[in-house]
């Protein structure tokens, strides 16, 4: 015989069901925080024309990234492909980067964008080169179109204020030698050359078409032979920078180079926009990027400030005299 409930049985069934409905509202309250805890970090994808052990860009990359609130395997991963100073390797590492499914593509050199941007039109690309739009990559500064932007380092602008800062040291130097390492799209010589009758100079111009030439290229300037050096923009110098500045220095040429940093490190004259400047305005769109931001709503960033250093310890060792007037224009002398 079924007796009716009692009150307190009625209650205690009531109390029960209202701590069942309790905890099933804490537990849907969890769900986004255990959702967000299984989220895929983000995944920031880097192919440099460097190697792991000769790069700065990327280094300065990680540790801007790092001041925008993103720290590598705590909030964001980090997918590296190096072509080691070999430009055919290029397609492939962009493919395979496009293949890890990255948020973003941070790339170095025009070669490196223009691979980037036939691989893919949806994955954003934050490029750091010369000249994104004289080469054509990019529509304009304001809006560069597609997924593409990034920051311009107008490299190969000042190859020519280049020329006439190593005149300017060394005005006794008459024959200048330029050493052009492989990039297929920018090439600056017509412009080089224009300038060298206007400062009444002959310029011999050394193109290395492959890493691996770059040794008979040095050979080739030294016996030519020439009173100093321009090295020529390229993303190709990292991974053979120290290379350059040891055979240089050895050989007591004097030469200028197109990044600041690449004469703190021992090199004669570099001018330029600071690599470390460059790595942070692009860590800072990668930022925005990450953040949800679209890259055709990022303008290209393009630094206005160029530093002149001059390294007294290497003049002093190549046993050459730098003009005081150049010491007063510069932004750093080391001594």
């Amino acid at each position: 015989m079924n007796r009716p409930p009692s009150s307190l049985n009625m209650l205690l069934s009531r109390h029960t069901r209202r701590r069942e409905f309790i905890a099933l509202l804490g537990s849907a309250a969890a769900w986004p925080l255990a959702a967000r805890a299984q989220q895929v970090m983000p995944t920031v994808g880097i192919m440099t024309t460097a190697s792991p052990t000769t790069t700065l860009g990327v280094r300065f990359v990680i540790n801007s990234l790092k001041e925008f609130g993103w720290d590598e395997n705590q909030n964001y991963r980090v997918v590296y492909r190096w072509a080691e100073g070999h430009i055919d390797r290029i397609p492939t590492l962009v493919d395979e980067l496009v293949a890890e499914r990255v948020n973003v593509i941070v790339v170095f050199g025009e070669a490196g964008i223009q691979a980037a941007h036939r691989a893919t039109k949806t994955i954003p690309i934050i490029g750091v080169a010369a000249d994104m739009v004289r080469t054509g990559l990019a529509a304009s500064m304001a809006r560069p179109g597609g997924n593409l932007t990034g920051v311009n380092v107008l490299a190969g602008e000042l190859d020519v204020k280049r020329l006439e800062i190593l005149h300017q040291a060394f005005p006794v130097a008459k024959r200048i030698g330029a050493l052009a390492l492989p990039d297929p799209i920018f090439d600056t010589r017509p412009e080089l050359e224009t300038a060298a009758r206007q400062l009444d100079l002959e310029l011999l111009v050394i193109t290395v078409r492959h890493i691996e030439e770059l040794t008979a290229g040095l050979d080739a300037l030294q016996s030519a032979p020439v009173d100093a050096i321009n090295v020529l923009s390229s993303p190709f110098v990292a991974p053979v920078r120290a290379t350059i500045v040891d055979r240089l220095n050895r050989a007591r040429l004097p030469a200028i180079y197109e990044f600041p940093e690449i004469a703190e490190q021992g090199g004669l004259l570099g001018y330029g926009v600071r690599l470390e400047l460059a790595s942070r305005l692009a860590a800072r769109l990668v930022s925005k990027i990450l953040r949800g931001a679209r890259p055709e709503d990022l303008p290209i960033e393009q630094p206005d400030k160029f530093d002149l250093v001059v390294n007294l310890k290497t003049a002093k060792a190549l046993g050459l005299t730098v003009p005081l007037t150049l010491l007063l224009l510069a932004d750093e002398v080391i001594e």
